[in-house]
């Protein structure tokens, strides 16, 4: 190569101080832009009064942050990681991918390239380029610090930057996710606003009249939860579970919860939006579940040490979200169906409409928030998985060891 060297490898003694000065520009004025962008939206909603929102902002900037020393320490402590040396055994326990799949893939890669070349003598010039490839990898290897001692590196150069990558994907695919979430809930809370205004109706009002005495299980929310199958816990949780696929929250559901609400904090036939309310709650909880907590990040240190090739970890892991939030539905349909069997043993007959008393023991260890740290749980979890799979797709490709099986990534990407 005219110049001497290789051109792909060029220092900045070697590369044009135009270069230097363009590559540094735009990564200034990156910045620049997404820190005004973040200032301008945090006063934005500081202005509108959005507290919540506003909470959640500095979560994703404590986020940024976070990944910002991640990225500090990975290049300063990439060569002294690199030069950590342990023994051949041992380097070659736990791996996510067989030395012959990796082999292989390798070969077709090499394969493939020079078929898009359209080389005369391909099969000749494989045959001995690849001697040659492996003698060149072999001589940098024993020229290497490890090698030296006849042992391998703790994790390569290439395979920290790789490393450093995935951090950044799976941050960004958590907080995408997260955003997509609340913003089906919002938009599937619009439809309790038709709910909230019809309590503003005379034939609400009358439905309600504290003059108009009926047995509870008359009523519209007794008839729901009250029957045969309240009484045997089985049937109770079988019930619930199928019921979040239909409905997960009926009119008359939200009506008596709203109810039992506004007489426990209110007067009687309050003007209290308590639809606002829930919106303003999930608002709250976003600033909660937008963040990735130190235990989120001790799982997924724990799921990378359980991708070991064989275990097929990453495929059972993918149902573990879908699990979790079928049972915190179910349970939350069971909550619901215990307040209605409440009511019906303190007080058989209800002025009104039946008014619900909801309270920490109904939940899982009297702990409601463990609830929401569940949802957080399988939201990072459904996250985790995507992000591996699209940051696996950048750096190896579809054909990759990581993607052995077609269904597998289907059932994987769809669970996601």
């Amino acid at each position: 190569m005219a110049g001497g060297g290789n051109a792909d490898f060029r220092s900045l003694e070697q590369t044009p101080t135009w270069a230097v000065a363009i590559v540094c520009l735009g990564f200034v004025l990156i910045s620049i832009l997404i820190e005004k962008a973040i200032h301008f939206l945090s006063r934005w909603l500081k202005k509108r009064q959005k507290k919540s929102l506003g909470k959640a902002l500095e979560k994703i900037k404590e986020e940024l942050m976070l990944l910002g020393f991640i990225s500090l320490l990975l290049t300063v402590g990439q060569k002294p990681i690199s030069e950590i040396c342990i023994s051949e055994g041992l380097g070659d326990s736990f791996l996510p991918c067989s030395k012959e799949e990796v082999s292989a893939e390798s070969v077709s890669d090499k394969i493939e390239k020079l078929a898009l070349l359209g080389h005369h003598r391909k099969l000749l010039f494989l045959a001995s380029e690849i001697p040659l490839r492996r003698t060149l990898a072999r001589d940098e290897t024993e020229d290497g610090h490890c090698a030296k001692k006849g042992k391998v590196p703790l994790i390569s150069q290439d395979g920290l930057h790789q490393l450093h990558i995935f951090i950044f994907v799976l941050a960004v695919f958590h907080v995408l996710s997260c955003i997509v979430i609340m913003t089906l809930g919002w938009a599937k809370m619009k439809k309790w606003k038709a709910w909230e205004e019809e309590t503003k109706t005379l034939d609400y009002q009358y439905s309600t009249d504290v003059s108009r005495f009926r047995y509870t299980r008359e009523t519209t929310f007794g008839r729901r939860h009250m029957s045969f199958w309240s009484k045997t816990p089985i049937l109770t949780w079988i019930v619930c579970f199928l019921r979040q696929f239909v409905l997960s929250m009926s009119k008359v559901d939200y009506l008596t919860l709203r109810h039992g609400f506004i007489l426990a904090h209110f007067a009687p036939h309050s003007n209290f939006d308590f639809q606002r309310y829930i919106k303003r709650s999930l608002r709250d909880d976003f600033s909660d579940v937008v963040s990735i907590s130190p235990p989120l990040w001790f799982f997924a240190i724990l799921f990378l040490l359980l991708k070991r090739n064989g275990w097929f970890t990453f495929f059972w892991l993918s149902f573990i979200p879908l699990i979790i939030l079928l049972i915190v539905g179910t349970k939350l349909q069971v909550i619901i169906t215990k307040m209605a069997l409440d009511i019906q043993d303190t007080n058989p007959v209800v002025r009104g409409a039946p008014v619900v008393n909801p309270n920490d023991q109904l939940f899982w260890f009297k702990r409601p928030r463990l609830i929401l740290h569940l949802i957080h749980f399988s939201l990072f979890q459904s996250a985790f998985q995507l992000a591996f799979f699209f940051w696996a797709w950048y750096e190896y490709g579809l054909e990759s060891c990581f993607h052995k099986q077609i269904a597998n990534i289907v059932v994987r990407v769809s669970l996601g």
